[in-house]
């Protein structure tokens, strides 16, 4: 349903739920406030922009969104590509990739494909997530520990050895003040929850560095004054070239602000006990990254952290995520320019507690005793997002995935020769009633039975089978009663086969074809080269079919033989029985 979740909630809406709405959005806010920054720090974009993202995406994403309790903003799986595309392309270069994210999202949503996410491998996701979390922590080594060094590399293994290069330069206080951020950050939760400790580790770190006036370098010295209040909007330069440069990262933009946004909410629903609509939660986040760019902010999906903040909380609609982007667009009018006075450290070990919290490394650990395939695809988008890059990453981890995914299939998918000289083997299958053993196969007849889906992975199964048996039986049976479904190379593979066969003067049936399969034949070539008599409904008929064709008197179907495919059910039992 492409209907923002906000407009269901509020019918019923009572005093009380605003009340504790409005409460957990003001807390939600406070959360916000640090992160955002933070994230538009390590994004290499200057601090209000992540500001801007929080209030202006978050409150599109509430106002459209199809979750109930969903917050948006920036997070740190945008971190990494952002930043690539800054140093590649710039900030007007980010705005364009960003606002083709928001395009693509907005199709994704309005073609229903919200349900499609689902389908990307776990050890990808768990792959590039750890990756981006231990490239958010090398990130923060520089302002945690307060080195004087110029540029960071930004190369995974260039940045670590510039650190030990610049090792000697530590900043004794700007290290004690991250340790002292780390400490409230680990400790605060146990004295309040209603108070969030990032906030609290910033206020106190803030105020420590500015009463003693410790050498520590803030976001002020860094960056210049803060400006406070919202941008006026603006339109990036649009051309077609920039684009076409810009296709690559936008798509990897849309497909983690849709993975993020939509894991996010699956998670709300569990803790809440709701059902959230994903496209429309899908439109949602492609228009706050169409606008958010506008108004100068950089991507946006839902937060996990937040999300779950707000459920703690007592936000149960999307008013909650209404007030958090009012909180923290009263804050930066009001507070904003005091912003300039944050130190860097405070800021670093904010951020290597989320790189902490986002690395998951007890699932990654866990993923290592994996098949050895996903163990595969998760080091290679491990290593590729740490390494190379995040959209490489992910492109080679669903590529991967995808073949071994095809590989297991393929193995999955047997072929057989099953004919009366093989009679012998089948005594194991005498229980089954369709069983082959049980059936009398006339001479110069070879029976073939494909076992699981025929698709392109199985194909060349099918041939290697095919093409094992040296003599050229006068008709060849092949069964598919175990085939759920076809695609076009399996019809194709049969289709050669026909050919083949006809050429060598051997007649070619199909058996037991269930109804995927037999709607994929018969709009296909195959069904006019085979022709419909050839195409059996059960292994009786298709051997009568054969005794025919060999001039052979026909027999009569054993009493104790069973419908193979649904259409020579009765229609009671068809019903009754669960489909192949």
């Amino acid at each position: 349903m492409l209907v923002p979740k906000l407009f269901t909630t509020l019918q019923g809406y009572t005093r009380q739920q605003l009340v504790t709405d409005l409460t957990a959005g003001i807390i939600v806010g406070i959360v916000a406030l640090p992160l955002a920054i933070a994230f538009g720090i390590a994004s290499g974009v200057a601090p209000e922009k992540g500001l801007y993202t929080a209030i202006v995406a978050g409150f599109l994403i509430s106002a459209l969104g199809g979750s109930r309790v969903q917050i948006g903003g920036p997070t740190g799986a945008f971190v990494v590509i952002v930043y690539g595309i800054v140093q590649q392309y710039g900030t007007e270069g980010l705005a364009v990739a960003t606002m083709m994210a928001g395009v693509i999202l907005i199709i994704l949503g309005v073609a229903k494909l919200g349900a499609a996410i689902k389908f990307i491998p776990f050890p990808v996701t768990t792959g590039f997530t750890s990756g981006i979390a231990l490239i958010i922590f090398s990130s923060q080594v520089k302002d945690f520990l307060g080195l004087k060094m110029g540029t960071v590399p930004a190369e995974f293994v260039a940045k670590w050895q510039a650190f030990v290069t610049n090792l000697g330069s530590l900043n004794p206080w700007a290290a004690g003040i991250a340790l002292f951020s780390l400490a409230i950050l680990g400790f605060w939760p146990r004295v309040s929850r209603r108070v969030p400790a990032p906030f609290v580790a910033l206020v106190a770190a803030t105020a420590i560095v500015q009463l003693f006036h410790l050498p520590v370098e803030t976001i002020g010295d860094r960056f210049g004054e803060i400006h406070a209040g919202l941008p006026h909007p603006t339109l990036p330069h649009l051309s077609f070239h920039g684009m076409a440069l810009l296709a690559a990262p936008a798509f990897t933009i849309a497909l983690l602000a849709a993975i993020e946004s939509l894991l996010s909410a699956v998670v709300a629903d569990g803790m809440i006990g709701s059902r959230h609509r994903s496209n429309m939660e899908l439109v949602a986040q492609g228009v706050a990254n169409i606008v958010s760019p506008i108004f100068g902010g950089i991507p946006a999906t839902g937060a996990i952290a937040r999300t779950a903040t707000n459920i703690k909380n007592g936000g149960r609609t999307p008013v909650a995520g209404l007030m958090h982007a009012l909180t923290l667009l009263l804050i930066t009018l009001f507070f904003g320019k005091w912003a300039a006075l944050i130190p860097m450290a405070v800021l670093a070990a904010i951020l290597v507690v989320v790189s902490y919290h986002m690395s998951e490394w007890r699932t990654f650990r866990s993923e290592l005793r994996a098949p050895k395939s996903d163990v595969a695809v998760l080091l290679v988008t491990f290593g590729l997002t740490v390494l190379v890059d995040l959209s490489v990453a992910v492109e080679v981890g669903m590529v991967l995935a995808a073949f071994l995914f095809m590989k297991r299939m393929a193995e999955v998918t047997n072929v057989s020769v099953v004919s009366r000289e093989f009679a012998e083997a089948m005594e194991e299958e005498t229980e089954d009633p369709n069983a082959i053993a049980s059936r009398h196969v006339p001479p110069g007849v070879e029976v073939y039975e494909i076992d699981g889906p025929f698709f392109f992975g199985a194909a060349e199964t099918f041939k290697q089978a095919v093409t094992s048996v040296a003599s050229r039986p006068r008709v060849l049976i092949i069964r598919m009663r175990r085939v759920p479904v076809i695609d076009s190379t399996g019809i194709n593979t049969l289709r050669d086969l026909a050919r083949r066969s006809h050429q060598e003067g051997t007649l070619m049936i199909l058996s037991g074809v269930h109804s995927q399969p037999v709607i994929a034949i018969t709009n296909s070539a195959l069904f006019d080269e085979l022709g419909e008599n050839n195409i059996c409904g059960n292994i009786d008929d298709a051997l009568n079919r054969a005794r025919i064709y060999l001039g052979l008197p026909t027999e009569e179907r054993p009493a104790f033989a069973r419908p193979d495919v649904a259409r020579e059910m009765p229609h009671g039992e068809r019903r009754r029985r669960p489909r192949p």
